[in-house]
């Protein structure tokens, strides 16, 4: 049991893998250095990583039982995330005074927060279709 060997799979292993470093590092800076100018938004971030680190590790145990759904379990939770954090960070603008990963749906990270939990789980469903015929 391993990671996905090819196709999409191998490249959302990679991408989570970046996030997870990315977003740690990020996180544990902000929150170290700097946590009082923006409790909110390093806290979030925080959250983030975490996120990015257990689809990361979910994709490196790939085929492990449990492990298609967990990772879609995961990829809703982030989707929520991305979109209520992008949401309340342009409603509640004031709660932001530094951005977080998902701020503005991670526009600082090319909006990759909003769009790859949406590109995972449209993969989940359709490899999960080509298993099950």
């Amino acid at each position: 049991m391993s990671t996905p060997a090819a196709g999409p799979g191998r490249f959302f292993t990679l991408i989570y893998g970046v996030f997870a470093v990315g977003a740690t590092s990020r996180a544990g800076v902000e929150l170290l250095t700097k946590f009082s100018e923006a409790p909110i938004s390093y806290t979030l971030s925080a959250v983030a990583a975490a996120v990015y680190v257990v689809g990361f590790a979910l994709l490196l145990r790939w085929g492990h039982r449990g492990s298609r759904e967990a990772m879609r379990v995961l990829c809703i939770v982030e989707l929520i995330g991305v979109v209520l954090v992008g949401t309340l960070s342009l409603v509640v603008p004031q709660w932001f005074p530094q951005a977080s990963v998902w701020s503005y749906y991670g526009v600082g990270y090319l909006l990759l927060p909003a769009v790859l939990p949406i590109l995972v789980l449209r993969w989940l469903k359709r490899s999960s279709a080509h298993a099950t015929s």
